[in-house]
């Protein structure tokens, strides 16, 4: 038995390095700027133990030192405190995907199938209405407005194409790719979002198209098939105002190839 009275330091419990660091992290997000020495005492640990993770979440890119000057009389070296840097914002941002999957999960539960597939049509509601206008500045031709869609969608950083196929020929297409989807994460357990934007797609072209692939089902893009040979752009139809208005397009997981 240590005997604490005898000069013996008691025995302390030793966190795992990963844990401890997660602790450090959590600290600068929470407190900083912050220096070293007040992340000591915060979390209670050695001044060599605090750089040491420090180091590690520096290397790791998850955080970074900024200079603060002395605000009293701005003589000497600027002070060096921590701060997430953007990366580490966006790391901790991925527990964001979580949260979202276990609510829509409830929401599941709740309100069964529909209602996630009414979130999602609200969710791409903002898109179509955003994007009507550029589409329609493009004219009535479709592989001009199927371009002036993918040109809307690179400017939100969806990496996205139009290319032709078959040009001057009954099966011309435009083939639509998306090299980027911010919701691969969460479509792929909820594949109600790709079919809400294809929806979308559809109704913004005039045509019926058809995805042929999505990243969020292992594909290395995401790719829909836009007919042209052959089509004329129909009437718009109003986007979704309720529950009880059919979906016009089949489920990703239906489709078949054109």
């Amino acid at each position: 038995m240590t005997d604490v009275h005898a000069g013996h330091a008691p025995a302390v419990a030793v966190e795992p390095d990963e844990r401890t660091r997660d602790r450090v992290l959590t600290a600068v997000l929470e407190h900083g700027p912050v220096s070293a020495a007040q992340l000591g005492q915060l979390l209670g640990l050695t001044p060599a133990a605090v750089r040491r993770h420090l180091d590690t979440l520096s290397r790791h890119g998850v955080i970074e030192i900024k200079l603060i000057s002395n605000r009293k009389s701005g003589a000497g070296r600027p002070a060096r405190r921590y701060v997430v840097s953007r990366q580490g914002q966006t790391e901790i941002g991925d527990d964001y995907l979580e949260i979202a999957r276990l609510a829509l999960s409830e929401l599941a539960a709740h309100s069964g199938d529909r209602g996630v597939v009414d979130f999602a049509e609200r969710r791409f509601a903002t898109m179509e209405a955003s994007y009507q206008p550029l589409v329609d500045a493009a004219g009535s031709d479709v592989a001009a407005r199927s371009k002036a869609l993918a040109a809307a969608l690179n400017a939100d950083r969806f990496v996205a194409t139009s290319n032709s196929l078959n040009p001057h020929s009954a099966m011309a297409a435009e083939q639509l790719c998306q090299g980027h989807c911010p919701i691969q994460e969460l479509a792929s357990s909820f594949p109600a979002f790709c079919d809400a934007e294809t929806e979308v797609f559809s109704r913004l072209l005039g045509v019926d198209v058809r995805r042929l692939s999505t990243m969020a089902s292992g594909g290395h893009v995401c790719t829909t098939h836009v007919p042209t040979g052959r089509a004329v752009v129909r009437k718009r139809d109003p986007a979704p105002a309720d529950a009880s208005r059919p979906s016009t397009i089949i489920s990703n997981h239906q489709q078949e190839r054109p």
